[in-house]
């Protein structure tokens, strides 16, 4: 239930048959999941266990650990899913209360529900957390930019920045992540933007989010991962040599100094940017995430106790370039890849 000024261009995938067909696969299928996870939870977790003391990982327990994150990602799920609906009804569907009524009592629902992963990774995996520059974040408004390493960095600024300062955020998201009941019913009400990132419409995906921008206060805060991917060398060497292809040489041959980001994306930022005149951009830097890069690794224990180490960067708005733009970000994000690479381990590098 998003209001017009956040909504996307209408699709076909937008249509109520299209969200409760999607919704009458994804929500069962999710419960399923839990329902069987939960019962057979002392089956997995010995099976588990004995796996890894058969391969020699006894002290970190890897594949026990990962099993537990997955019953707790599908339990919050389905907590989530659950007063997801109470919300609905106990406010006729936002018509009680109002609308800004409606999105505060769904915003603190993804607070809780971004708190307890979070929270709960941190705890099954023993990791700790070291975070620089994080009273900058403080109040908004706010543009976050975002290094993407894994699925594992989703709800990083959401626990980091936006919850212990209760700003609501408006992410910037794939329309892949409808299959996730709780982004496709609250993440709908909320003011995100899911984009196709392989859309012929992109002028279309790009003033959507745009108007993420529209209206934005001390409370609120704009979300975007300005790679679009999850890092790797070949998708890094296929994005430097796209540059150069389009004849951008300038940006090619910063983006060919990077060694563990991919380069921005500048259509989405630079929308932001230019969308919302005078306010700060926050740059949200980390590492210690590449181990959830693949299942392999993942599966296999990187990041059993992981120290994830976070920098908050703010770029006052009165020092963004008005021409230049896209080199200009080119260069923040390289600084970003320097501070990235003199912290990650080698293996890391290559996740």
């Amino acid at each position: 239930m998003k209001s017009d000024a956040h909504r996307s261009p209408t699709r076909p995938d937008d249509s109520f048959l299209a969200v409760w067909g999607r919704r009458a696969i994804s929500v069962p299928t999710y419960f399923a999941l839990a329902t069987a996870i939960l019962i057979t939870a002392p089956l997995w977790l010995v099976a588990a266990g004995l796996t890894d003391v058969l391969t020699g990982k006894a002290r970190r327990l890897p594949r026990a650990r990962a099993l537990a994150f997955f019953a707790l990602y599908l339990v919050c799920e389905v907590l989530g899913v659950v007063c997801a609906a109470c919300l609905w009804l106990a406010t006729f569907g936002g018509r009680w209360g109002g609308r800004q009524r409606y999105v505060a009592l769904n915003a603190a629902l993804q607070r809780h529900w971004t708190a307890a992963l979070f929270g709960g990774a941190l705890h099954l995996f023993a990791m700790r957390v070291h975070v620089e520059g994080q009273e900058l974040a403080r109040s908004g408004p706010l543009l976050l930019f975002v290094r993407h390493s894994s699925t594992a960095d989703t709800v990083l600024a959401a626990a980091l920045v936006a919850n212990p300062n209760r700003l609501l955020l408006r992410y910037v998201l794939k329309r892949e992540l409808f299959w996730d009941p709780c982004l496709d019913i609250v993440g709908r009400r909320l003011p995100n933007a899911f984009v196709d990132r392989a859309s012929p419409r992109s002028r279309a995906e790009v003033e959507a989010i745009a108007r993420l921008a529209q209206g934005l206060d001390e409370r609120s805060a704009v979300l975007i991962y300005p790679e679009g991917s999850r890092f790797s060398p070949e998708k890094l060497a296929a994005t430097v040599a796209a540059l150069r292809d389009k004849g951008k040489q300038e940006l090619a041959a910063i983006a060919a100094g990077y060694r563990r980001v991919l380069p921005p994306k500048v259509g989405g930022p630079l929308a932001l940017i230019d969308a919302a005149p005078g306010v700060d951009l926050v740059f949200v830097e980390h590492t210690g995430f590449e181990g959830a890069a693949s299942f392999a690794t993942f599966w296999n224990g990187a990041l059993v106790g992981k120290t994830i180490q976070v920098r908050l960067r703010r770029i006052p708005a009165a020092s963004i370039p008005g021409v230049a733009r896209d080199r200009w970000l080119f260069e923040r994000w390289a600084e970003t890849d320097a501070w990235i690479s003199a912290r990650a381990s080698p293996l890391e590098g290559a996740a």
